[in-house]
């Protein structure tokens, strides 16, 4: 016997019965059909069949409500049919190139007519220099290195290096660097050291350096050897950026420049390895050409340290250019900064090939 609450009872059928819950829920008999077979006599009332003289029944579930439709996946953005952009160099290209034509029109035209008017371009070089240089020193750091002592040593710098060598670029080295000192003493002492360090770091990173190249003029094939020296940092520049646009993957010094690449480099020795043996060849009296994949080599190196030596100071004053006085390069300084250092590389490396005269 099932004890289970949820156990069915049986019902007596009758009128009571079907007073109680309707003669249409009475629980129907199972009978035999003609073979034999018992079924539900419910299943002959769900198809249609009447029993007990009632109407047609059908158990049905009652009708649910239609599932909503879920919402059409979005459609894809449209794709930008565009390609994407190509690599850009960054500055604008016409206003360098003018610039550049425009300057080297000027260099050319006073090496080869009077020699003293070249050296006069390389004295407001290192003036401008000195003068954007100091300026973002006050502008980003409040250093307040003195310009007047600095442009009128930087000057007296250069010609006395045209006139007197390699000893009269030191003693107006050393004469520059005390007018800085004695300069500084007319303003109050706080950051004196701070100032006149800079100062003297300034007369020695421009003036002093440009003063070789006033050196490189002294030669008798003077023209010729400033031609290689700046015909060498150019093609050396240009070796770097064709093939480190090109082909650079491996940054060479990231936290510095990370323009820059490893295989630009490699750019800037073939460059300028092969541009060094043409001109010993053709330019340089008694030159030859291993002397200039030797030279070729050095100006690289010397250029690419230059040029990291100015990213170093700008990212130290948190800029990007020295100044803006040229389009499409920045100021004077940002031309100088392969220049100045690779200057007594070449005085050097002549000097001992051919000598000076």
């Amino acid at each position: 016997m099932n004890d289970s609450p949820w156990a069915t009872e049986p019902v007596p059928a009758g009128p009571a019965y079907d007073a109680l819950v309707g003669p249409h829920t009475r629980p129907m008999p199972i009978v035999p059909d003609a073979a034999g077979r018992d079924f539900d006599d419910r299943e002959a009332r769900d198809r249609g069949a009447a029993t007990d003289g009632g109407p047609p029944f059908r158990a049905e579930t009652p009708p649910q409500e239609p599932m909503p439709s879920p919402p059409p996946p979005p459609s894809p953005a449209p794709q930008d049919a565009t390609p994407p952009p190509k690599k850009r160099a960054g500055r604008d290209l016409r206003a360098a190139i003018g610039v550049g034509v425009g300057l080297g029109a000027v260099i050319f035209a006073s090496l080869f007519i009077v020699k003293a008017v070249f050296v006069g371009v390389i004295v407001v070089a290192v003036v401008v220099g000195l003068w954007e240089l100091t300026s973002r020193l006050q502008e980003k750091k409040g250093i307040k290195a003195p310009l007047v002592p600095l442009a009128v040593g930087g000057a007296a710098m250069v010609i006395a290096g045209y006139v007197r060598g390699a000893e009269g670029a030191w003693v107006a080295m050393a004469l520059t660097a005390l007018a800085v000192l004695v300069w500084r003493m007319t303003e109050p002492p706080e950051d004196y050291l701070k100032d006149v360090t800079a100062g003297v770091f300034a007369a020695f990173y421009v003036p002093f350096l440009a003063t070789f190249v006033a050196m490189l003029l002294t030669a008798d094939d003077g023209p010729e050897r400033v031609v290689t020296f700046l015909l060498l940092t150019v093609v050396s520049d240009t070796g770097a950026y064709a093939v480190g646009w090109r082909f650079g993957k491996t940054k060479l010094a990231p936290r510095i420049s990370p323009g820059k690449t490893r295989e630009g480099l490699f750019g800037a020795v073939a460059f300028a390895m092969a541009a060094g043996a043409l001109c010993m060849e053709f330019l340089i009296d008694g030159g030859i050409w291993w002397q200039g994949l030797l030279l070729g080599l050095a100006v690289a190196v010397s250029a690419t340290l230059g040029d990291l030596g100015e990213s170093m100071i700008k990212r130290d004053l948190g800029i990007k250019d020295m100044g803006t006085l040229l389009p499409g390069h920045g100021g004077i300084m940002d031309r100088l900064d392969s220049l100045l250092p690779t200057a007594p590389v070449v005085w050097l490396l002549l000097a001992a090939f051919v000598g000076t005269g």
